[in-house]
């Protein structure tokens, strides 16, 4: 059995259709796929495409050790002031 995943864009409306045809749910990613030994026509209605061809796009997945790398977060509240532990935020 081949490793290789092809990610699908599935709606969840549909997801019980694409089960059927043996796609699996990916909990990491949060994608349905198929493995690289499934008859990938089956899935064409679900396949990625590139906006510039009509050639499906592979979806390489995040990996854990990318996540967070070189993000900032700014509060929206410019008022809000962090909770630190020590005393109440109520005080």
């Amino acid at each position: 059995m081949s490793d290789s995943k092809t990610y699908l864009n599935v709606p969840y409306a549909q997801k019980d259709a694409a089960k059927a045809l043996g796609a699996r749910w990916d909990p990491a990613n949060k994608k349905w796929y198929v493995q690289g030994s499934v008859d990938i026509n089956l899935f064409s209605a679900w396949l990625p495409v590139a906006s510039n061809s009509s050639e499906p796009v592979s979806v390489k997945p995040v990996q854990s050790n990318d996540i967070g790398q070189g993000v900032i977060t700014y509060p929206v509240d410019t008022a809000f002031v962090a909770y630190n532990g020590d005393t109440p935020p109520w005080a």
